[in-house]
């Protein structure tokens, strides 16, 4: 069992092919992992073990018979709450939604069972899957497996957790600010958010969550262990054929990153944003990809991103200018968390009333507040549009900067600070701009797990009245031992070129001392 729960998935589907294991021995493995760890982590919140045991038995029928077998045949897999799967509640961590059943699966779903993974069961998530912490009234607390007092990351945190701790090999995650990134930094595992519109979101409830919000687009996408079973589980999505299930998804094809030639193309690298300092040791490992990957005849520069408080900005503006109305109407009458309540408060401000507020948080130093609470709140038609052609201009000045320097990728911290603080995330609106940037612009970004946080190098922030600051200092003492990752970006569409890249990091940082393999609980 020790010995199957630390394959990846593309070793489980070789030695599930080649007849060496059986599915239902890796399904029992992995059951029998959750179950040893869930207690402490609570990740797997809605387990399916009956109705994987039963598919694992199927799928080495089917081996057996010599029928034709999947890609993922027999592989286990979680997926995000988020998500439909028949028969289970999506709630979103909304108590109002606890007696929801999804009819059926959801296109993604489908095509991962048509390809043979076997669903372990679902993961948790934060309240309306909108702050970086798997936390809500429903499912309770996730932890973070390399340390039970802090976060793993949200929204897509459940997952994230139960893949570092050796429970599932793959799963399905999604990324609205940063929600597949953030989560596999805090972790110590890989993930990728794909181009927005690469793949559908058929799979979400669009009547509980972000239903036409078409600007800063929400992306499904594979989180794992292994660069190359994110390749497995995106073969699979981007499919040909997405355009007929979903007429938003282009008809892109899917380059294989084994066709990109790490060592040819010309990679920009920033540690610092100019919005949100990053912390020591996730400076370090940038710095360290940046080497590596000259190391293998790669130009890599140093450039600095156009105006990212911009970007923030435009983040908050564009998410809240309903006011928050469709979340508030999915809250219902359940009471938001701490994490979520503060800008549900702002948002709904008549606008002379936050600009007093956002002044007086100015004056007793509260910048990044003040900031945020500008930006958030109701917006006219026409200034919804104003912002859409804003961010489209960014866009291109951003495509433009690239241009200049004739960059094919990007490298840079995925976020500010290593696994947070159970919590803390109220404090930290916007400490996720690395993140966030790549949502604006639509780009595909992914995480590679880098290394730990090492003694003595836990912070070098000066203590500040900012409330963030504040938090930031908290979160960075006692962070010795716990993952950081490097962040991934490449052009629209050249997701093959970001996985080639994370590919030849993984392969230099599995080899170097404080890897964050899987933790021991």
């Amino acid at each position: 069992m020790n010995n199957i729960i630390t394959l990846s998935a593309t070793q489980i589907a070789q030695e599930i092919k080649s007849g060496k294991v059986s599915a239902r021995e890796v399904v029992d493995a992995h059951i029998d992992r959750i179950e040893a760890v869930n207690s402490r982590i609570n990740a797997v919140v809605i387990p399916l073990f009956e109705d994987a045991r039963k598919a694992a038995e199927a799928a080495d029928t089917a081996q057996r018979r010599g029928d034709p077998l999947g890609p993922l045949h027999g592989v286990p897999i979680t997926i995000k709450e988020q998500f439909l799967v028949k028969g289970t509640a999506t709630t979103f961590g909304l108590p109002n939604q606890k007696n929801h059943r999804a009819a059926e699966d959801g296109p993604l779903v489908k095509r991962l069972r048509e390809a043979g993974a076997i669903i372990l069961g679902k993961t948790n998530v934060s309240q309306l899957l909108i702050y970086i912490e798997a936390d809500n009234p429903v499912y309770g607390r996730t932890n973070n497996p390399w340390n039970l007092e802090r976060t793993c990351g949200g929204s897509s945190g459940g997952e994230a957790a139960i893949i570092a701790a050796g429970g599932s090999p793959l799963g399905l995650g999604g990324d609205l600010g940063g929600s597949i990134r953030e989560p596999a930094h805090f972790c110590g595992i890989h993930g990728l958010k794909p181009t927005s519109w690469r793949l559908t979101n058929f799979d979400t409830r669009s009547d509980v969550f972000a239903g036409g919000q078409e600007v800063i687009v929400p992306q499904p996408g594979p989180m794992a262990r292994s660069v190359a079973d994110l390749n497995l589980m995106l073969d699979v999505l981007a499919a040909p054929g997405g355009e007929r299930i979903d007429p938003s998804t282009p008809p892109v094809s899917w380059r294989n990153p084994a066709d990109v030639s790490v060592n040819a193309l010309r990679i920009a690298v920033y540690t610092d944003d100019g919005y949100f300092k990053a912390s020591p040791a996730i400076r370090r490992v940038v710095d360290e990809a940046a080497d590596a990957l000259r190391a293998t005849g790669a130009q890599v520069e140093a450039w600095t991103p156009p105006n990212v408080s911009q970007a923030v900005r435009l983040f908050f503006s564009i998410f809240t200018s309903d006011a928050v109305t469709s979340l508030r109407r999915a809250l219902g009458p359940d009471k938001a968390v701490p994490q979520i309540s503060g800008i549900l408060q702002s948002s709904g401000m008549p606008r002379p009333m936050r600009k007093l507020v956002a002044a007086l948080m100015q004056s007793s130093g509260q910048e990044r507040l003040a900031s945020v609470l500008r930006a958030v709140g109701a917006r006219s038609a026409e200034d919804f549009w104003k912002l859409v052609d804003e961010r489209n201009q960014y866009r291109l000045r951003f495509i433009q900067s690239l241009d200049a320097g004739r960059f094919d990728a990007i490298l840079c911290p995925p976020t500010s600070l290593p696994a947070v603080l159970h919590g803390s995330t109220a404090d930290l609106l916007d400490f996720d701009s690395y993140a966030r940037l790549y949502n604006v612009l639509g780009m595909p970004a992914g995480v590679v797990a880098a290394g730990r946080v090492r003694e003595g190098e836990e912070s070098d922030r000066q203590p500040s009245k900012n409330a963030a600051e504040q938090t930031a200092l908290r979160v960075e003492k006692g962070s010795a031992g716990l993952p950081v990752g490097v962040q991934v970006v490449a052009r629209h569409w050249r997701e093959d070129v970001a996985l080639a890249v994370m590919s030849a990091l993984e392969k230099y940082f599995r080899t170097q001392p404080g890897y964050p393999s899987q933790p021991s609980l």
